[in-house]
């Protein structure tokens, strides 16, 4: 079984071009040198909504026990470091998690 993490962020627009910087430059890092068996990647996605950027990350993982490894067993506790938390606006207080069903490449 696949598993997707699925968590949204917003910032001001003035702090967006920061934000997603921290994310490619420490939060990313950061996540991939922990060498979690079972992590298999993370994707940014970014929108401006006018007074305010949003920001979803989606991670995959092989297995929800991967995702335990990440965070602990509550696992859709949140991960924000404290550099990221400065910077945002406001954030999902939980993850969300759905089974991947299926992929369809072209």
């Amino acid at each position: 079984m696949t598993v997707k993490r699925v968590w949204h962020g917003w910032t001001t627009p003035e702090n967006a071009d920061a934000y997603e910087a921290l994310l490619q430059s420490f939060v990313f890092p950061s996540i991939e040198a922990e060498k979690i068996a079972g992590y298999r990647s993370i994707e940014l996605l970014r929108k401006d909504n006018g007074d305010e950027v949003e920001f979803i990350t989606v991670m995959t993982f092989d297995s929800l026990d991967a995702v335990k490894a990440f965070v602990g067993d509550d696992y859709e506790t949140v991960y924000v470091p404290d550099r990221a938390r400065a910077i945002l606006k406001r954030f999902d207080q939980r993850s969300q998690h759905y089974e991947l069903v299926e992929t369809r490449t072209y």
